[in-house]
């Protein structure tokens, strides 16, 4: 695990934890009669997925820590779970300020919980960047169809956070692959790649009311989830070795 900086990833989560984010109440604004049919049930839905004690995680990163005397991955796993918290509680703020009722339970977020359950920390991981690599586009969606100022900051909170957690996750998940046979990372990304087009399929026709309204029809929604996916996922061509290599011009 050596090509991963933890303690720099660890500060990130860090010094967010301590300057935690919170949408100000300026701008104001209210949500019309409009947006709210379109978005009241679809914001519900994520935020009733933002929402988790995060149990099953810490015990993967706790066992996945202790094996590669890694400390630091533990404490970095506890922050970002705070963090999904945090946004559960915002999107709950903004909710009961525009008394959106919270829902309880959704088939949904049960399968995603189930399937977190069955193995290790690279399951949970592929499971995880899954839904917030699909939830990057919904957020920005979500601020495409709204005309509330509010909505649109909190959004643009969740998408900057969501990012990082892309990042630091996605390095993580490639980094565990990297100590993988070549034929068997091969099979990992064929079989990541089907379940990722499958969740974001799910997640639009769940929420195609409010993409359609922000202008996604389902090509174009599954286009803009698979683009967040090559970026963070697909393998790379270029040397990591040393990023900043010119391409070769053939003999001088």
């Amino acid at each position: 695990m050596a090509s991963i900086d933890f303690e720099i990833w660890l500060n990130h989560f860090e010094h967010h934890s301590a300057h935690a984010r919170c949408v100000p109440r300026e701008p104001a604004g209210r949500l019309t009669l409009g947006d709210r049919q379109h978005i009241a049930s679809s914001i519900a839905t994520f935020q009733l997925g933002e929402q988790s004690d995060g149990h099953g995680l810490r015990e993967a990163a706790r066992r996945f820590a202790s094996a590669c005397a890694s400390p630091a991955v533990e404490r970095i796993f506890e922050l970002l779970i705070r963090e999904e918290q945090r946004h559960a509680a915002l999107l709950l703020d903004y909710m009961q300020e525009h008394r959106i009722p919270p829902k309880r339970t959704d088939w949904t977020d049960r399968s995603f919980r189930r399937l977190r359950r069955l193995a290790g920390l690279e399951l949970y991981l592929q499971v995880l960047i899954s839904a917030e690599l699909t939830g990057i586009v919904y957020y920005r969606a979500l601020e495409a169809a709204t005309t509330c100022p509010r909505l649109k900051a909190l959004c643009r909170i969740l998408v900057c956070d969501e990012l990082a957690h892309v990042g630091f996750e996605s390095q993580l998940l490639l980094t565990m692959r990297g100590c993988r046979a070549a034929p068997q990372r091969a099979l990992l990304r064929w079989a990541h790649r089907a379940f990722f087009l499958g969740t974001a399929s799910v997640v639009y026709s769940t929420h195609r009311a409010l993409l359609r309204r922000a202008g996604y029809g389902a090509r174009g929604f599954l286009r803009a989830c698979l683009s967040g996916y090559a970026f963070y996922l697909d393998p790379v061509k270029a040397s990591l070795a040393n990023p900043l290599r010119q391409p070769s011009r053939g003999p001088a």
